[in-house]
C-alpha cells in the first residue's frame, strides 16, 4: 500500500500542532500513520532538555500496546554504558539520519538493536530534528514488515521529520518554561507565572501558614569547612526541607542563605493546614536524624499563621513571585527564638489555636515590629 507524507503533514499542521504535549503528540501521530497504511510498529520522539534533575525526555508509541510511559533521563546520560555507542548517541553526535537492518545484526552491534530485533523489528530509522536555537531532538522509526522500509519511505519520513521539527521545538521550549519556572518559583507559583500572573502588584490575599526554616550556627560551618562540604550540607538541609515540605502539601517559596520560607495554604488544606505544616516540620527533623549522612549542625522551624500577600513584587525588570506581610516576620521572629528556648519546633498563638491538641505556652516574648507581648508554643 502507498501512503502519502503529505497526509501527515497536513494533519501535523491542522490537528497535530495543538495537542498539549510530546507524549500526546507522539501517540497520535504513531496512530494517524498507522492508520494511512505505514508500515510503522515503533515511533519515538526525544528531547534534550535543561532542567535540574533530567538530561533528556522521550515519549514513545507502540503499534501493539500504544500507551507507554514517557520516559526521562538523568545527567550523566552521556557516561552510561547502555548510552555509549547508542543509535540516539551516534544520531546526536553526528547530526546525521541512523539507517540500520535488524534482520542481520552482528555481535559488534549496540544492544538496543539486538533488543528491536528480539522483539521482531525489522528496520531502524533514526533523524535528527535541528532546531533553530540550541539542542535539538530525534524521530525514530521502526518497522516489523518483512521488507523492511522501502526507499519511498525512508524519502517520506524525511519530509514529515522537516515538518514536526518547529513544533518539537514549541513542546521543548514549553517544557523548559514549566522546569524553570517550577525549579526557580516551586510548582504552584511556577504555573501562576506562566498562566500569566506576569504584571507587578499582581498580588492576592490569602490565609497561610508560614513555615520558616534556619540552619544553626551556619556562619561559622561556612567560615570553617571548605566551600564544598559547606555547599553540600545546606543542600542536604534544602533536600529534606523540600522534601517533608512538598510531602504535607505546602510550597517552598524561597531559600535564603541558610534559611527557607514556605506556605501551606488555607484555600487548597482548609482545616488542616496548620496540621499539616506542623507534620512537616517534624518530618523533616525526623529525617534529619536517620539520613546516613546526618547534619552537621540542627535546624529550627518556626511557625504562624495569618494572611499573607501573595504574587508579584519587585522593580520594573526585575520582579519575584513570593509571599509578604506581617504573618512572615512573625514566622521567622518565632523560629529566632528556638535556640534560645532549646526547642527544635516553635509556632505563635495564632497557630497553635487551629491544632487540635492544647500546647503548653513557653514563653511570653515581644517580637520585633509588634508592640503587645507574644505568648510562643512548642507543639
Amino acid at each position: 500500500m502507498t501512503w502519502k507524507d503529505t497526509d501527515i503533514l497536513d494533519w501535523l499542521l491542522t490537528d497535530g500542532r495543538f495537542l498539549p504535549d510530546l507524549d500526546a503528540a507522539t501517540k497520535a501521530l504513531g496512530k494517524e500513520m498507522l492508520d494511512i497504511g505505514v508500515p510503522i510498529w515503533r515511533f519515538r520522539l526525544a528531547i534534550r532538555t535543561i532542567h535540574p534533575l533530567v538530561a533528556a525526555s522521550s515519549a514513545i508509541w507502540e503499534r501493539d500496546s500504544g500507551s507507554i510511559e514517557p520516559q526521562e533521563a538523568s545527567h550523566g546520560l552521556e557516561k552510561r554504558n547502555d548510552y555509549i555507542g547508542s543509535p540516539m548517541a551516534v544520531i546526536r553526535e553526528t547530526s546525521q539520519p541512523l539507517r540500520q537492518s535488524l534482520i542481520s545484526l552482528s555481535p559488534t552491534d549496540h544492544d538496543a538493536f539486538h533488543e528491536l530485533h528480539a522483539r521482531g523489528a525489522s528496520d531502524y530509522y533514526g533523524v535528527p530534528l535541528r532546531f533553530s536555537g540550541k539542542g535539538g531532538g530525534i524521530a525514530v522509526f521502526v518497522t516489523d514488515r518483512a521488507s523492511g522500509f522501502s526507499e519511498t519511505d525512508i524519502a517520506a519520513f524525511n519530509r514529515i521529520a522537516l515538518g514536526l521539527t518547529p513544533i518539537v521545538e514549541v513542546y521543548r521550549l514549553n517544557y523548559l518554561s514549566s522546569a524553570i519556572a517550577e525549579a526557580y518559583l516551586g510548582q504552584r507559583s511556577g504555573q501562576r507565572v506562566l498562566g500569566g500572573e506576569i504584571t507587578r502588584g499582581h498580588v492576592e490575599q490569602l490565609d497561610a501558614a508560614v513555615f520558616f526554616s534556619d540552619l544553626r550556627n551556619w556562619t561559622g560551618l561556612s567560615s570553617t569547612l571548605p566551600a564544598s562540604e559547606a555547599l553540600s550540607l545546606a543542600n542536604r538541609y534544602f533536600e529534606l526541607i523540600d522534601q517533608a515540605v512538598t510531602a504535607h502539601g505546602g510550597e517552598i517559596l524561597k531559600f535564603m542563605g541558610d534559611g527557607v520560607l514556605a506556605i501551606f495554604s488555607e484555600s487548597e488544606l482548609g482545616e488542616r493546614t496548620c496540621i499539616n505544616a506542623l507534620a512537616a516540620a517534624h518530618a523533616a527533623h525526623e529525617m534529619a536524624r536517620n539520613a546516613d549522612q546526618p547534619l552537621a549542625t540542627d535546624f529550627g522551624v518556626g511557625l504562624h499563621h495569618g494572611r499573607v500577600s501573595y504574587g508579584n513584587v519587585g522593580s520594573e525588570r526585575r520582579l519575584d513571585f513570593t509571599v509578604m506581610g506581617q504573618a512572615v516576620n512573625v514566622a521567622a521572629r518565632v523560629e529566632a527564638l528556638c535556640p534560645r528556648l532549646s526547642q527544635p519546633v516553635l509556632c505563635s498563638k495564632a497557630f497553635a489555636d487551629r491544632l487540635p491538641n492544647s500546647n503548653d505556652v513557653l514563653d511570653t516574648v515581644t517580637l520585633k515590629g509588634l508592640s503587645a507581648p507574644q505568648e510562643i508554643f512548642a507543639p
